[in-house]
């Protein structure tokens, strides 16, 4: 699991890759609201994860609420197959604001 935070036009952008799962969905907790504490919209990419499990998607699902609370964008990008399936069995789609590309994603919170 590796976690890469850089930043786009004023939008941080974490980039997750690996497995998020029960071990390191705590580190990638942590990575996203040090990035909304911080004050900035948030693009996580996913598009180097091959597996995410409910731990890391309460991860997102804090982090998404935490944003929003605090009137800033948080959107995903760039999600392969399988954390897209595990999204959609939790109807989670429907929730998250969704790219296909992290430029669509900071273009639309820019």
């Amino acid at each position: 699991m590796e976690i890469n935070t850089s930043e786009q036009s004023g939008v941080k952008i974490v980039a997750l890759s690996g497995e998020v799962d029960l071990s390191t969905s705590p580190q990638v907790r942590n990575a996203l609201l040090d990035c909304i504490l911080g004050g900035s919209s948030v693009v996580v990419d996913l598009s180097q994860v091959a597996y995410i499990d409910s731990s890391g998607i309460a991860s997102l699902v804090e982090a998404f609420q935490s944003a929003k609370s605090r009137g800033q964008g948080f959107a995903l990008a760039n999600i392969g197959q399988t954390p897209m399936r595990v999204l959609q069995l939790a109807r989670l789609d429907k929730v998250f604001v969704i790219h296909d590309a992290v430029d669509d994603a900071v273009a639309a919170l820019g």
